[in-house]
């Protein structure tokens, strides 16, 4: 398979064979985070631009590793969002003359983080230069999403008729929209749970369950992931309190029985602990956290290495 594209912005428009086809050469990648020597030449003498409008340390350093361990010259932005910058009315501006400005220095790649939904898209058409959506706003996280299948996909073989149960703020969680795309593409069977408030208006009609009670949702799944739940204070009237939360949706080991016998648990990470999921279960084996955190390195070095195939196409 000849992977002809030249950015990576969303799994709602990637096909279930290009999904496989990313999963099979992350695999491959893995063994060059497995050496000693972790460096590869296959980006050598390529730029790679790190541009982040929002704070996150562990998938800065993830892109920045996976450039690293395929020998590219790697420059980190991190753009503040104070003052001018947080208008609303100057972000896509803004943005769009960083992307110009950063085009204009010849860079081969820009990895865009970006509060706002649909800004990895919008630069995208604006750059010659290969954009990789690192998260933009709440509408999509697709590298995320492919370590969550990759790690589900080494541990379960297949997808097809797989059970996955999401369970938290399904509404804000970026990750999950690319998640769902790509879970149904390859087979899968998704369910969500959470508070009502959190569920998106007419998520069954993309395929999806959705459950009010998790222990429907939870019932024989194969796969459990736990959404992270922002600050308390932003919820304001759509949580009472945390304390309400952990009554309903915390996955503990009352909650897990319910499950498939060897059904794993992902999780993003940083989980409030004790609120979204118990730390008896945190510290078990079935939680692939680590998995995730492995697999984020390896798929992100397979989109920059299969981008650059691509690249002038």
């Amino acid at each position: 398979m000849i992977f002809r594209r030249k950015d990576f912005i969303s799994l709602m428009d990637i096909s279930a064979e290009e999904i496989l086809y990313i999963l099979e050469t992350a695999e491959t990648m893995k063994h060059v985070i497995g050496k000693k020597n972790k460096k590869s030449p296959y980006l050598e003498g390529k730029s790679v631009i790190v541009l982040f409008y929002e704070k996150s340390v562990r998938a800065k350093l993830s892109y920045e590793l996976a450039a690293q361990y395929l020998s590219a010259n790697i420059v980190d932005i991190v753009v503040s969002q104070n003052g001018e910058d947080s208008q609303i009315n100057n972000r896509y501006e803004n943005l769009h003359e960083m992307g110009r400005t950063i085009d204009q220095m010849g860079a081969d790649f820009i990895i865009c983080r970006h509060p706002m939904s649909g800004s990895a898209k919008f630069i995208a058409k604006n750059v010659n230069a290969s954009v990789i959506n690192a998260g933009d706003g709440i509408n999509e996280n697709p590298s995320q999403a492919l370590l969550d299948l990759m790690t589900i996909k080494n541990k379960k073989g297949d997808f097809k008729g797989l059970k996955v149960a999401i369970i938290g703020d399904v509404e804000s969680s970026r990750v999950t929209r690319s998640n769902i795309w790509g879970l149904l593409k390859l087979g899968a069977d998704v369910c969500v749970s959470g508070p009502p408030t959190m569920i998106p208006p007419q998520l069954d009609k993309f395929g999806v369950k959705v459950y009010y009670n998790p222990k429907d949702a939870v019932k024989d799944a194969d796969v459990i992931m736990t959404l992270r739940l922002q600050d308390e204070y932003i919820y304001g009237s759509k949580l009472a309190s945390f304390n309400e939360y952990k009554n309903f949706f915390k996955l503990d080991e009352t909650l897990l029985s319910y499950a498939s016998k060897d059904a794993i648990v992902m999780h993003p990470g940083m989980p409030h602990k004790s609120i979204e999921i118990s730390t008896s279960i945190l510290e078990s084996t079935r939680v692939l956290m680590d998995d995730q955190i492995t697999n984020g390195v390896a798929v992100r070095m397979a989109l920059l290495y299969l981008l650059s195939l691509g690249m002038g196409v």
